[in-house]
């Protein structure tokens, strides 16, 4: 066995074998830290495994013969009708931004990113209350035209799969919009140029050259829009349209089996793989790469009336219809019913929203420090793959994740109170379960992968150099992490902060399951009223949301349009 020489993180030389798996000194603290994290962020999803394989009451078969196949083949339409409308809204709108010359072209490259800020549950709420037989838009046609009932004409229903189906498109295509915006921008201007040297026009050029290189960053988008839709409560619930996560509900709320909804759990965990796996297969023979190190400034397409007319209507239909209208509806109500929104509850109900996502950020940003850290000490393939494992948590529903906390949580509660009943003939209570901990806890495996991701990406452009040079000054791996690593990458870790607690806030699915008796945050708050057909009420905690939504959206598009290669500030 070969023997080699390197230095500890004290910089002193060790003795080390090629086949070492473990770290020796300081290092070791922190693998051991980051595998405990590791394992702590991947145990909910382990216990909706067991829970599922391992039921006190098996309804599978009940479940796969009634009600399983309804809730699949409604998940399946709705993913499907999303998937397409978030690839050609974001797509077609993309491709305009980045490569045609189009009035307010500025404005769109952000403008494009602002339905993000707006959760899906809102639009569905406001554009209900709009479109409903006794909202404004039908009262004013019956004015207009002298019909008197449903009977004089027809109307579609929003509150039905189709309707879920373009409220969640406008409300998602900005996940691919961005990725897709980012791709193009990262195009080399040699390929474009060789299109057009053979007669391609602009939009020949985007179907034969463009669009087949950003097909990854596009399917990507894509991906993460349908693991949305499959996380989706609030639209799916109040259009009454029955889908794997509102069966988790059913099951576990409705009918008390925990088991029953822990196997739709792992249905919707296997469809999410499905959809992983699938994308990765589809290109496996596939490599994308640029041409060239030089890049210049995008030419931009000269479009005619027509065609500069169509591509501005592309742009500005998914604003207006995903951001304006809602927003304006919201500013709308929350003005006329200020009074009855601005009191004490209003009050209460924001500070558990900052509560439980301030906290939940914090955690969530430390604990992804200290795994892309600890990576970076000892990169070993299995701290690697426990850091994958526990970056899986964005990819899981929150109404399965809640109900991987809350099972476990329980249980523990359950044991040490009976421990202290039989000792201390005295009750400890709910200490976990049913408290504000769960929801933190809940927050922080969920958007782990937010975190870690921004996080581990600043933290990999610090050259390892810095770390060798801090060592050999007698440096410990915190002293290095506190003194050099963290001011150079705080900007990171500030926007990975923003991202999760933007994405607390609007969270609603983890929040109603793990909530404890009488908490509630702004998402719940505006549930529950929207639930009762009272969204004036609820406009002011919507819009709050909303305006929590757009600081996000602003450093994203700043953050793109700066990703190009070559890009000057």
């Amino acid at each position: 066995m070969n023997t080699t020489e390197t230095l500890d993180p004290l910089g002193r030389k060790e003795p080390v074998t090629s086949m070492r798996w473990w770290p020796r000194g300081q290092s070791a603290g922190w693998t051991m830290g980051a595998f405990l994290i590791a394992l702590l962020v991947s145990a909910p999803i382990l216990a909706v495994l067991y829970l599922a394989l391992f039921p006190s009451e098996n309804i599978w078969p009940h479940l796969a013969s009634t009600m399983l196949p309804r809730y699949l083949k409604n998940t399946g339409i709705i993913m499907l009708g999303v998937g397409i409308g978030v690839a050609l809204i974001g797509v077609s709108s993309a491709w305009v931004v980045t490569m045609c010359r189009i009035p307010g072209k500025r404005f769109f490259e952000w403008a494009m990113l602002l339905p993000m800020a707006v959760p899906a549950y809102i639009v569905a709420y406001v554009y209900t209350d709009l479109l409903e037989f006794a909202g404004p838009v039908q009262r004013m046609l019956r004015t207009w035209f002298g019909w008197q009932s449903m009977r004089d004409y027809w109307f579609p229903d929003i509150r039905t799969k189709g309707g879920a189906i373009i409220v969640l498109s406008l409300t998602l295509y900005p996940y691919v919009y961005m990725l897709a915006r980012a791709a193009f921008l990262a195009q080399s201007v040699c390929a474009i140029e060789a299109a057009r040297v053979l007669g391609r026009g602009p939009w020949n050029s985007f179907a034969t050259v463009a669009l087949p290189l950003a097909r990854p960053a596009i399917v990507v988008g894509v991906i993460i829009a349908l693991m949305e839709t499959l996380n989706d409560f609030g639209t799916v619930d109040f259009f009454a349209v029955h889908t794997l996560t509102a069966g988790i509900f059913n099951v576990w709320l409705g009918m008390g089996n925990a088991g029953g909804a822990a196997q739709i759990a792992v249905t919707m965990l296997a469809v999410v793989i499905v959809l992983i796996l699938t994308e990765r297969y589809s290109r496996r023979r596939q490599r994308f790469h640029d041409t060239t190190t030089r890049f210049q400034q995008l030419p931009g397409y000269e479009l005619g009336c027509g065609a500069k007319c169509a591509a501005v209507a592309v742009c500005a239909l998914p604003i207006l219809l995903g951001f304006v209208i809602p927003s304006s509806v919201l500013v709308y109500y929350s003005i006329n019913y200020f009074d009855q929104s601005w009191t004490s509850s209003f009050f209460a109900f924001a500070g558990n929203s900052l509560l439980v996502s301030g906290a939940a950020t914090v955690v969530t940003v430390v604990c992804a420090l200290f795994l892309a850290y600890a990576l970076r000490l000892f990169p070993g393939s299995l701290l690697r793959f426990s850091v994958r494992l526990a970056s899986v948590g964005y990819a899981v529903p929150g109404a399965v994740l809640a109900l991987g906390v809350l099972i476990p949580l329980a249980r523990f509660d359950n044991a040490v109170d009976a421990v202290m009943r039989e000792v201390f003939n005295f009750s400890t209570g709910l200490m976990l379960s049913g408290t504000v901990f769960a929801i933190i806890f809940a927050y922080a495996v969920r958007f782990m992968a937010v975190a870690h991701g921004a996080v581990e990406a600043t933290l990999g452009k610090v050259r390892p150099s810095m770390d060798d040079a801090a060592r050999t000054l007698g440096e410990t791996p915190f002293g290095t992490l506190k003194r050099i690593h963290f001011p150079m990458v705080r900007g990171g870790i500030l926007a990975a902060g923003v991202l999760v607690f933007v994405d607390s806030m609007k969270e609603l699915p983890a929040t109603l399951i793990l909530r404890p008796f009488n908490f509630d945050t702004l998402a719940t708050h505006v549930y529950q009223f929207a639930k009762d057909e009272m969204i004036e009420r609820a406009a002011l905690g919507s819009l709050t949301i909303v305006l929590v939504g757009v600081i996000p959206v602003i450093m994203l598009s700043r953050a793109i349009s700066k990703s190009r290669p070559g890009h000057g500030d």
